[in-house]
């Protein structure tokens, strides 16, 4: 698909979709008026980033008190069949991150109520699903439609059917479904985005997420190297956090 046939139908699926316009609006101005703050601090942040990060094993041995090597042969069946699904799935999307650090921080947060922002194909959805079955807990996601492509049908596409009764699924703009999941559930334990890369649309996210995060329950974000959107965040609120390198890329994770 040509970049001009991808953006003119990414349009047409804007306005065939009301409840959507308002993301249109933002999208139109993020990439106009305010296009040169998606990278916003990109330098500084990478910088600050490599100077502490550490593996995905360091940071939940440090932070949650126990290895992760556990979690690849106690879930070996589902991991593969998962990944063969991915596989045939005609559409691509994002493939799995750093499952070990978002499903003991699950554990160690006893967690009943996750918020997630980004689904794609669902890895990070059924790593936090593995946990909250213990506890018949409840995951509430947050993402967009895909409107460029056929791959709605795909979204969450590797996790199981038996998991999805525990999986609430809000496909809107992070603007419109997080009111709506604060709504339903006021109070989490484990908070993951992975949506909006933009600077402004991860400060605005990561505000209104910490207000609903209990006081030890754990933040992640993914690919905090974008831009120093996270940074900033954890220095305005005198947060100390831990950076993981995952893949070449940077997750922000911290205990509230």
């Amino acid at each position: 698909m040509s970049e001009i046939t991808r953006v003119l139908k990414t349009f047409i699926g804007y306005l065939k979709r009301p409840d959507l316009y308002p993301e249109l609006g933002r999208k139109i101005i993020k990439n106009t008026v305010n296009r040169g703050n998606a990278f916003k601090g990109k330098e500084k942040t990478n910088s600050w980033a490599a100077g502490r990060a550490v593996s995905q094993k360091e940071a939940v041995s440090k932070l949650f008190a126990v290895e992760i090597d556990a979690f690849r042969s106690d879930y070996a069946d589902v991991l593969h069949t998962a990944a063969q699904k991915e596989k045939a799935c005609p559409v691509k999307m994002g493939g799995p991150g750093a499952l070990e650090l978002l499903y003991y921080a699950c554990e160690f947060a006893g967690a009943k109520h996750v918020v997630e922002t980004g689904v794609a194909y669902g890895w990070s959805s059924l790593a936090s699903l593995l946990s909250l079955r213990k506890r018949d807990g409840v995951l509430y996601s947050s993402d967009m439609p895909y409107l460029a492509q056929d791959g709605d049908q795909y979204v969450g596409y590797v996790v199981p059917e038996n998991l999805k009764k525990s999986w609430k699924l809000f496909r809107f703009a992070d603007k419109e479904s997080l009111p709506k999941i604060f709504a339903d559930n006021a109070v989490f334990d484990v908070l993951h985005y992975d949506s909006d890369k933009s600077y402004n649309g991860r400060m605005w996210a990561y505000d209104e997420l910490y207000k609903h995060l209990k006081k030890g329950g754990v933040f992640i974000s993914d690919d905090i190297g974008d831009n120093s959107a996270y940074q900033d965040f954890c220095e305005k609120n005198d947060i100390e956090t831990t950076v993981v390198e995952y893949e070449g890329k940077y997750i922000g994770v911290f205990v509230k």
